[in-house]
């Protein structure tokens, strides 16, 4: 039977659209278990900050704002049977007018280095946790900062190539759009496939956001010792992230001492403590590296002997000693030897 009329498509309803695209989907499944539609609830195409940001940077763009619409009607009756969202490349399957889906690949140009760095930068101290980023409660400062058409995170047309297997001769036909879309949908499900597309380290964002906020926490754990967060652990526990390029180690627990004293003699551990402010709590070690190097103002200080004197894993004094390197608390003197910032 023709799919036309009098030289016009033939109409179909939406419902024999949804029941076709279901009807293939189900197909697909058989032979491809791992196959993933996208699924519009309710009205709204998308929920989440992530989904309407998405959606509404494609929509906000002259060259797609009278080409983008085409695609609301395929994606809302399902026809987006398969969508993979990878490293600068989404990929797709669209259920069209033929009983053979039609298969669309969109590159995004990843962003880059010098535009991620400063992105970074002006996001410092913005929020205050990983999950506020993936649920999008973030101030209105960090949102300009995002959604910044020149330097923010969302794509421009021009950093978007799209191809599609249809014969439609449009620049974006509607099996395009019905995917674009889509991504908006997925990124309420999982909003983290965002900073995957567009090829950077969303811990690294929340990292650099945070970094004001872990710096007050060391400072509380100075002062108020029933409410110390911070002791022989690092902030990526509290956070949820790694603060640093290398993993840390899990908090290990405080050993329990028993009240009844032993006759036996201790045993060396060969392990020394964290150093203790005299009178006062112990120090994070953190503070127990850059106490140590501090102390050398002239003479360097290697790994080996920070080591030796402090007892502290070698993982957290790397991660501590990149941390002072940061912040500018101390210095490299040579291969191996720091010294205290002057």
């Amino acid at each position: 039977m023709s799919r036309y009329s009098y030289g016009y498509p033939k109409y179909v309803s939406v419902a024999e659209k949804r029941a076709k695209a279901e009807k293939k989907l189900l197909q697909l499944k058989k032979k491809n278990p791992a196959i993933s539609p996208v699924c519009v609830k309710g009205n709204k195409l998308a929920e989440s900050w992530w989904g309407i940001s998405w959606n509404k940077n494609l929509e906000s763009y002259a060259d797609y704002s009278n080409r983008i619409g085409r695609g609301r009607s395929y994606v809302r009756h399902g026809a987006v049977l398969d969508l993979k969202i990878k490293s600068g490349k989404i990929v797709s399957l669209v259920q069209g007018s033929t009983s053979r889906p039609y298969t669309i690949e969109i590159s995004i140009q990843k962003i880059k280095t010098a535009a991620w760095e400063n992105i970074l930068l002006k996001c410092q101290g913005q929020i205050d946790s990983l999950h506020a980023l993936l649920d999008g409660k973030l101030p209105k400062s960090m949102v300009d900062i995002l959604i910044d058409k020149r330097d923010g995170i969302f794509p421009s047309p021009g950093e978007i190539k799209f191809y599609c297997s249809c014969p439609d001769s449009a620049t974006m036909c509607k099996h395009i759009a019905a995917t674009l879309y889509g991504v908006g949908t997925r990124l309420d499900q999982d909003p983290s496939l965002f900073f995957t597309l567009r090829g950077v380290d969303m811990k690294k964002l929340v990292s650099q956001a945070i970094q004001k906020e872990a710096d007050q926490l060391i400072k509380k754990s100075k002062t108020k010792r029933s409410k110390r967060i911070i002791r022989n652990a690092d902030l990526s526990s509290t956070f949820g992230i790694d603060f640093d390029t290398s993993p840390l180690p899990a908090a290990t627990k405080p050993m329990v001492t028993s009240q009844k004293r032993s006759t036996r003699k201790p045993i060396k551990n060969s392990i020394a403590k964290p150093i203790k402010k005299a009178g006062k709590q112990d120090l994070s070690p953190y503070e127990t590296v850059v106490r140590i190097i501090s102390r050398r103002k002239v003479t360097p200080i290697d790994f080996k002997e920070i080591k030796k004197r402090t007892g502290l894993e070698d993982t957290l004094i790397r991660n501590s000693i990149a941390r002072a390197k940061q912040k500018g608390a101390i210095k490299n003197k040579g291969r191996g030897l720091y010294i205290k910032q002057t």
